[in-house]
């Protein structure tokens, strides 16, 4: 009997295809109280064993991405949270623009549920109010 090892089953999964229907994944952050974008950061959808990043635009649009550039990510549930979004002050100073919860998965309180059908995801989020 041949035993092969963990890397090469997950290159040949790779280069066979086992990547193969993934759902293309495109969304828009916008805040909660104007309705205008979230331009800094990445939109990041985690499950179990799996994580897809969306880096934000000028727009606040995001495209999901996972082992390659635009290659979008397989069905399932999805715990939301925002990273990266951050303006840096005249004095040194780092502030998040949106509201900390967002930035773990676990305390953002938002999952979505991505199939086959799903193509566009809007994420509502609550601006920083700390100082």
């Amino acid at each position: 009997m041949i035993k092969y090892s963990p890397i090469i089953i997950l290159l040949l999964c790779i280069v066979v295809g086992c990547g193969k229907g993934h759902v293309s994944l495109k969304g828009k952050v916008v805040f909660s109280d104007d309705g205008s974008p979230l331009t800094l950061g990445s939109v990041i959808l985690s499950k179990p064993n799996f994580q897809s990043r969306g880096d934000l635009n000028t727009k606040g649009e995001f495209v999901m991405e996972s082992l390659s550039a635009r290659d979008g990510l397989p069905p399932g549930t999805y715990q939301v949270s925002i990273v990266g979004a951050i303006e840096y002050g005249l004095g040194g100073g780092v502030r998040s623009l949106v509201d900390p919860k967002w930035s773990n998965p676990e305390t953002s309180g938002m999952t979505v549920e991505v199939d086959r059908k799903t193509k566009f995801l809007e994420i509502t989020v609550e601006r920083n109010r700390q100082r």
